[in-house]
């Protein structure tokens, strides 16, 4: 398991921060097709999601969390980065600090 990887079991918080957020950007159908039906949302635009927090997601924030198609996800969330902008408005929210960006 990488850092990055680490970093974000322990985090969630990008996987909470907005229903809008788990969205399906440059996905072709193939790479759609291997995300459960079920956890896609209604509009076929993202992913579901239980208020802000998508249903892919499990454990608890800022604690133990864990992606459950993590080898699927959508572009989105494989882009986000720990210490990126994204990552620290996320984290942000949940009043966790910020990480070290990546040099």
């Amino acid at each position: 398991m990488s850092a990055d990887e680490s970093l974000c079991q322990s985090c969630g918080a990008c996987c909470s921060y907005s229903s809008n957020w788990p969205r399906f950007t440059i996905e072709d159908d193939a790479a759609l097709d291997l995300i459960p039906a079920h956890l896609v949302n209604d509009r076929l635009s993202g992913m579901r999601c239980e208020g802000d927090r998508c249903c892919a997601l499990a454990g608890k924030i800022g604690e133990t969390t864990s992606c459950g198609i993590y080898a699927v996800r959508p572009e989105v969330c494989r882009t986000c980065e720990p210490g990126d902008p994204e990552c620290t408005m996320a984290r942000r929210r949940f009043g966790m600090n910020a990480l070290p960006t990546r040099e």
